[in-house]
């Protein structure tokens, strides 16, 4: 009978013992390879917002679904959002119930554009651009930002004062959030800012008072020129005036004249014969 070697054996136990945790971290390593990391979870929009002194736009945002959803689906491809302050929104709220479900949504999104933007990128940028809100041709809900030095900021027309980028909120590709100090009002939802009233007429200068001397003249001159001028001497009286139209006027008066005068010449003579 062939008797196996006692300390080989042992020498090829201890050896299995030693690459059997080698093998199994090179599958553990090898498994682990081909597994494909986890994405990041995109960042929370409204939980940003409200760390930036912006908490009640955050608020109206959330109970928004539509602006909400909206508002996590442009995360991924890059947003930039603009959210007022919350002394900016305070003031604004009377103006904000007044609108319906869909008005909200559409004002929630238009502080919003779908590109990201740093502050340098905002501030080499002049002129118009499309926000969340916009919606085509039907729907224009476009803002307009404009540059001054350093100053950022954004215009509408349906207000006559701009709003102002006063800080950064959060900046990290592909989100930037910055607070303004106004709640920005779309044209679509407002009715445009109307033109200045123009200034009342100064009122005119009184006409300086004639002098006595001056006063009594046209009065003289006015009682001069009311008064009936003399009679004429000639003058015919009214009823005879009257008369002779009458007699003038009657058609065939010389006629009758002659005729009745030839009959009381005729009539004198039969009775002289």
């Amino acid at each position: 009978m062939h008797r196996f070697p006692l300390g080989a054996f042992a020498a090829a136990a201890a050896l299995v013992l030693l690459l059997l945790p080698l093998a199994s971290a090179a599958t553990a390593a090898k498994a682990t390879a081909k597994a494909p990391a986890a994405p990041p979870a995109p960042p929370n929009i409204t939980a940003l917002m409200s760390k930036g002194a912006c908490k009640a736009f955050a608020s109206l945002v959330s109970k928004s679904p539509d602006a909400l959803s909206a508002f996590q689906s442009a995360v991924g491809g890059g947003v930039t959002a603009f959210c007022p302050t919350d002394d900016a929104v305070r003031g604004f709220m009377p103006s904000y119930r007044n609108l319906s479900a869909d008005g909200k949504a559409s004002l929630l999104l238009f502080h919003a554009v779908p590109v990201y933007y740093t502050l340098r990128g905002l501030k080499s940028s002049n002129g118009p651009m499309n926000t969340l809100a916009t919606d085509g041709a039907a729907s224009n809900y476009n803002l307009t930002v404009q540059n001054a030095g350093d100053q950022v900021t954004l215009r509408t027309p349906a207000s006559d004062d701009p709003a102002r980028v006063r800080s950064t909120v959060y900046d990290r590709d592909p989100v930037a959030i910055y607070a303004v100090d106004a709640v920005l009002e779309p044209v679509e939802l407002f009715d445009p800012v109307a033109d200045a009233p123009a200034p009342a007429p100064a009122p005119v200068a009184d006409a300086p008072r004639a002098s006595s001397s001056a006063k009594r003249t046209r009065h003289q001159r006015r009682r001069g020129a009311d008064a009936p001028g003399p009679a004429a001497d000639d003058a015919t009286p009214a009823d005879q005036r009257k008369d002779s139209r009458k007699n003038a006027a009657a058609p065939g008066a010389p006629c009758r004249s002659r005729w009745l005068a030839a009959v009381a010449v005729a009539v004198a003579a039969a009775l002289a014969a």
